[in-house]
């Protein structure tokens, strides 16, 4: 070895006496320290002493720039004095107790460990070697050995394994020696490859014999012994050889000794070291089985119930907990089949993917379970030499999903289909080649339509179903005793309740007082319906598209300055009203007043009397059939007229919606919350605070069931797979559940305990999987009883019900009282991995996966009630038929509407198409010109059905479109709107989550959409292509969809540049040149709108979104801004709303700040605002170093959606056991304000 040459750190005295003594250690280096041993060992021992009695002599030695460390391990390479290696030795002992792992990092950096094995290795074969060397090798090597990455690589190499693991062997009653050794042998053992080659030398074996019952002397020993072993059996080798050797039952008989004697909890390590081997252990299916047949359940549950009390041995319960969820034999689900329920025959099966498995599976494969849904190990370990596996993992994680090919992220038009076959979209185009002549602009408004335009109001009239609807029933019958009410239009008022389509007369006039979706900060208003209809351009009148002139100018009279910024302060819908002006005013109509249903059917089997007061007076018998008779047919119900309060909503005219709604399943039924509609309430809703240790004491609940089966029910009392009674029958002491209307899911109810339930949702048609979008009733309840409900076959690994959010509930008795709206409830709330199996059919070939709980508790408040529980707040297909029948009552002279039937969907219902924009001043050429060259903003909703908040979004945009206000008169004069607000109906019609009756996921399939499978995104393309090849694409496009991970609203849209700075592209200036326009938008929404979270936007492209709405609108089409808007199915955390949840108002009011904010943008384009995109141009500069933190795409089980960045660990899965929960129980939430959910997930986070 080179002799360094000993220097010293400006500022340090060169007459440093222990610098001379280095210098002269330095110069006896060689064959001089040899010949002079007693000399070496003098300055050895001087410096030693130095360094013991002043501090600062330590600090001359490893101060920087100082070669102090060199010399010292120069001389302990170079000397064969065993005295003088025990100098230096301590003399490293010193220097390395202190200086927070600084120094010991300097010694790895110098060769320091390499020296310390080498002298091990040639100390050991003396025919006695010096304990007291082995000392203070492994005391060394102990200290150093988690700062060196390549330690474990290195003692396998130099052949210290084995020399370590000699000398306990040796040495079973030396704790002096033994404890360095075992602590030496815990970081070999964080090598894999070690603690193979360490289990196959007897160290499995030998720590068994040093571990032993309670004991009040040793413990330190034994509790390195422990971590020794624990780190041992992660080796799944060593662990078979734990099972074996039957160690099983020798750790947990350990355990429990150890938790009976250390009744003062100060022995908590050792405690927890016994757990961490058994959870090692327990990481194969030989371990599991050992587990279970030594009663591991029994002892873990048992002695984690007792410490349950005592808040410090926690980490016992979660460690203990997570054993058992692993151990907990794995179940079926208890249904026949995973496909659903409802089975609907394609006209053709696509050549691949996930439907065309599930058409070629054979029939009679147990497509629930496979024969082993345990994770099946290898025989062998991998072997791997990286002792620090964590920054391998994060290595691995990085995106690789982000759009690295240039020539794809620069949007390239393809109309994909020829112009003579785009031409029949030309029909939905009138306004662009409209002349209106022979029209009077000015004239009132008349009930006259163009041809090609339909009447929402007369959807149900020509497709009417021809069986009868059945309006909300008596619960307490059996469907087969429930009569069938006729749709006809003779049917007698005291047969039923009457199917009369008044639909077509005019509706009742409004309210002067109340306002239009209490909009009154941006000057919204209820128009009244008195007015006529105006006159709608017919297309006998048009003129050629060639004639057209597009580049007219926008409407000649300019936005309010003063009004528009009024609202870009602030559009908030309440905030600066009083408190009175938001309420609706008890001098127009109460939410009392009451319409008379006759009907032979009490509602829910409630006995009614009049309601007044505002109080709630009903009996509280449950109605039977001698109730029924004594009420006679012509009994009269007293139900609240909530068409007051919902201007939009009408009962009997959603009941007529729904005759002309088609099912696969064949609904006849209308659940309460739709026929009687959703008042919002007054009160914004909290997000739940989470009560600590609920979640652990859930799966504690999970886990008595398999120590306690004698207290289990196990009882069907409703199944979707006995179509001809899926209500069971019971005596009366179960709920009563029914899940049989549109957008009704839940398949299947059973009662595992006396107020416990497990509830299963049904897969979306033809597909196997998608169980989220919930919607049920539930009847047959007592006051005071706090049920359970457990719905375990949720698929996704999170959710924000972890984090405040909770079910939604309406309740029949509440809506009649005067109180007819959705409310959030249920305690006890909380997700995470059960017991049960998913089969790899249903994983895309995976093993080992589990389903998740989903439970929540809920104590009723009426007895006899009839509760509806939903995921998010319902809004069927009939209910947007409903809505845009009362849109055009709606309509003034001054307002362009059309309706048309953009296509039949695969199951037979129409797809509406919206065309909103505002007439001509005149039909004069410069009117109808500027008319024409309004540009378009196309908007989209609801391609997945579960994410009901997006339809709530566009009320919200439709009603303001359809508004009075100046702000709306503005915006129509600005644009043309074309709007297809539901484009996935089959899929909100049979309850599906994402889906439509094709079994695909439609916002996947814009690439190159099937017109048979896909029609509404077939022809919805064809629309944009025909627009595209006319080169009137739109200015936005912007599709409405719903989040269910993260919180509060934001975007995604298209950037090459942001993409190219998410990824290791190589791309030149040129290459990123693009419009910054694209982020004008968002950045006034987050400036106007409350909910809207710019810091959660991305605008990055992403591979696995290539077939998007978002990214083939902004690709092929052309269109900069194509957007797809997200809102939180939770609430917000951050804004005015932070901490509450996001209820039908708040979405309403984000729909129409949307509109606000294109009106902005209106006059951004117009002005050319440079100055403004120069801020946008900063603001992306200023964030374009944020790391995008994405997960690739998997298989389309996971729904595009990461994993969730909070602290949680509730997996139980085998690969889990290095992560040592801190929360409680490893289940717990931590309570992180800020969630990390809004960090720009490049969209991998769900959703388009």
């Amino acid at each position: 070895m080179n002799k360094p040459k000993m220097s010293t750190e400006k500022g340090v005295p060169s007459n440093s006496r222990v610098l001379m003594l280095l210098s002269q250690l330095e110069r006896m280096n060689g064959d001089a320290m040899e010949k002079n041993v007693a000399m070496t060992r003098q300055v050895t021992a001087k410096i030693l002493h130095l360094i013991q009695t002043q501090e600062k002599s330590g600090k001359e030695v490893m101060s920087k720039g100082s070669s102090g460390m060199e010399v010292i391990l120069a001389s302990l390479e170079n000397t064969q004095d065993v005295q003088t290696i025990l100098n230096i030795l301590y003399i490293l002992s010193e220097l390395l107790t202190v200086g927070r792992g600084r120094r010991a990092g300097v010694f790895v950096s110098k060769g320091g460990t390499g020296i310390l094995f080498h002298i091990l290795i040639t100390s050991s074969k003396e025919l006695v070697p010096s304990e007291e060397l082995m000392l203070q090798l492994h005391s060394l090597l102990a200290k150093v050995g988690s700062k060196d990455r390549k330690f474990g690589v290195k003692a396998r190499l130099s052949g210290a394994l084995n020399v370590t693991v000699n000398l306990i062997k040796q040495n079973p009653q030396n704790s002096k020696l033994l404890l360095p050794c075992l602590q030496v042998l815990r970081v070999y053992s964080a090598n894999l490859v070690n603690a193979i080659s360490l289990g196959k030398n007897g160290a499995v074996e030998l720590m068994f014999k040093i571990i032993v019952p309670y004991i009040k002397k040793s413990t330190s020993l034994l509790k390195v012994a422990l971590d020794a072993l624990g780190a041992l059996l992660k080796s799944k080798t060593n662990a078979r050889r734990a099972v074996d050797g039957e160690y099983v039952p020798i750790l947990l008989a350990l355990y429990l000794d150890w938790h009976r004697n250390d009744t003062r909890h100060r022995h908590m390590l050792i405690r927890k070291g016994l757990l961490v081997c058994l959870r090692n252990i327990t990481n194969i299916k030989l371990g599991r089985k050992a587990f279970i047949d030594a009663d591991g359940m029994r002892i873990l549950y048992n002695s984690s119930t007792e410490c349950l009390p005592v808040r410090t041995l926690d980490p016992l319960i979660n460690i203990s907990s997570l054993i058992m969820r692993k151990c907990f034999p794995k179940n079926r689900l208890p249904l026949p089949t995973i496909k659903s329920a409802f089975h609907y025959q394609l006209p053709h099966v696509p050549a691949v993917g996930p439907v065309a498995q599930l058409y070629s599976q054979p029939p009679g494969v147990d497509d629930v379970v496979d024969e082993s849904d345990d994770n099946e190990e290898a025989d062998a370990d991998t072997e791997n030499d990286t002792d620090n596996e964590e920054e391998e993992k994060e290595q691995r994680s990085l995106n690789d999903d982000i759009e690295t090919d240039l020539n794809k992220l620069h949007p390239k038009k393809s109309l994909g289909r020829p112009f003579e076959e785009l031409r029949v979209y030309e029909r939905f185009f009138l306004e662009l080649s409209e002349d209106f002549q022979g029209y009077n602009i000015d004239s009132s408004k008349t009930s006259s339509t163009t041809p090609s335009s339909v009447s929402l109001s007369s959807w149900s009239a020509s497709t009417q179903s021809t069986q009868p609807i059945i309006v909300p029933r008596d619960q307490a019958l059996s469907p087969k005793h429930v009569p069938a009410l006729s749709c006809q239009a003779d049917c007698s008022p005291t047969k039923g309740i009457s199917m009369q389509p008044s639909l077509f007369a005019p509706t009742s006039t409004l309210p002067a007082s109340l306002n239009y979706l209490e909009l009154d900060a941006i000057h919204l208003t209820k128009e009244q319906d008195h007015k006529e209809n105006v006159h709608i351009p017919s297309a006998d009148t048009q003129t050629s598209l060639s004639s057209l002139n597009f580049t007219g100018s926008f409407s000649q009279e300019q936005v309010k300055e003063q009004e528009l910024s009024h609202v870009l302060e602030s559009v908030s819908i309440e905030e600066q009203m009083p408190r009175e002006a938001r309420e609706v005013k008890q001098e127009g109509p109460s939410v009392n007043s009451t319409r008379h249903i006759q009907s032979p059917l009490l509602l829910g089997g409630i006995t009614t009397r009049r309601v007044g007061g505002g109080g709630s007076n009903w009996g509280s018998d449950c109605g039977s059939e001698g109730a029924d008779d004594e009420g006679g047919e012509g009994a009269v119900l007293e139900v609240p007229d909530t068409s007051l309060l919902l201007p939009l909503h009408n009962p009997d005219l959603y009941v007529e919606m729904v005759k002309g709604t088609h099912s696969v399943p064949q609904y006849a039924e209308v659940a309460y919350p739709d026929y009687f509609g959703h008042v919002t309430p007054k009160c914004r809703e909290p997000l739940l605070e989470r009560v600590y240790g609920v979640q652990r004491l859930k799966i504690f609940q999970d886990i008595e069931r398999l120590i306690h089966p004698n207290d289990i029910l196990d009882k069907v009392v409703y199944d979707l797979d006995i179509p001809s009674c899926p209500v069971i029958e019971g005596n009366g002491e179960s709920l009563k559940f029914n899940s049989q209307f549109e957008s009704g899911n839940l398949r299947k109810a059973v009662q595992v305990r006396k107020y416990e339930y497990d509830l299963l949702l049904n897969s979306d048609i033809n597909s196997n999987h998608h169980h989220q979008w919930f919607y049920f009733e539930v009847s047959g309840m007592r006051v005071g009883t706090t049920y359970r409900f457990n719905i375990i076959n949720s698929e996704k690994s999170n959710s924000q019900f972890n984090y405040g959010m909770q079910v939604l509930m309406y309740s029949v008795q509440e809506a009649i009282s005067g109180r007819p709206c959705w409310a959030r409830t249920g305690t006890d709330i909380c997700y995470y991995k059960n017991h049960f199996a998913r089969s790899s059919i249903a994983t895309g070939g995976q093993k080992g996966k589990s389903y998740y709980t989903m439970t929540f508790s809920m104590n009723f408040s009426h007895k006899d009630d009839v509760c509806y529980f939903a995921y998010h707040y319902p809004y069927t297909y009939s209910t947007l038929k409903m809505h845009l029948s009362k849109l055009e009552a709606l309509r003034t002279s001054q307002i362009y509407l059309r309706q048309d039937v953009l296509c039949k969907s695969l199951g037979g219902n129409d797809c509406p198409l919206l065309t909103i924009t505002a007439m001509p001043d005149s039909n004069s050429n410069d009117h109808v010109c500027q008319f024409r060259n309004r540009p378009l903003i196309f908007l989209s909703a609801r391609v997945h059905p579960g994410e009901t908040n997006a339809s709530w979004v566009m009320k919200g945009t439709l009603e303001f479109l359809m508004g009075i206000s100046p702000l709306a008169a503005s915006l129509r004069e600005a644009y043309i709107f074309k709007i297809v607000p539901m484009l996935n109906p089959d899929g909100v019609v049979n309850g599906n989550h994402r889906c439509s009756l094709s079994g695909e996921d439609l916002n996947r399939q814009w690439q190159n959409p099937n017109p048979e499978l896909h029609p509404t995104i077939y022809h919805t393309k064809g629309l944009l292509q025909y627009l595209a090849h006319i080169q009137r694409a739109p200015l936005v496009f912007c599709d409405y969809h719903g989040h269910s991970r993260k919180k509060n609203v934001f975007m995604y849209g298209c950037s090459v540049k942001e993409t190219v700075w998410q990824s290791d592209i190589k791309a030149t200036s040129s290459d990123l040149q693009e419009d910054l326009g694209y982020r004008a938008l968002p950045k006034i929404l987050s400036q106007i709108a409350p909910a809207f979270s710019m810091a959660s936007c991305s605008f990055v492209v992403e591979r696995s979104k290539e077939s998007t709405a978002r990214v083939v609108v902004w690709r092929e089409i052309g269109v900069q801004r194509s957007y797809t808007m997200e809102s939180t199915l939770c609430g917000c955390d951050q804004g005015k709303y932070k901490g509450l949840h996001m209820g039908t108002r708040e979405l309403e009011e984000m729909g129409a700040q949307f509109c606000v904010a294109l009106l902005r943008l209106k006059r951004l384009t117009v002005l050319h605002n440079h100055q403004h995109l120069l801020d946008l141009e900063s603001d992306i500069i200023g964030t374009h170093t944020k790391v995008v933190s994405s997960s690739p795409t998997t298989y389309v089980m996971e729904e595009d959606e990461p994993s969730f960045l909070e602290a949680i660990d509730y997996s139980a899965e085998s690969n889990d056991e290095d992560v040592e929960p801190e929360s409680e129980h490893g289940v717990e939430v931590s309570e992180n304000s800020n969630h990390q959910d809004h960090q720009s997930d490049s969209e991998t986070n769900h959703r388009d």
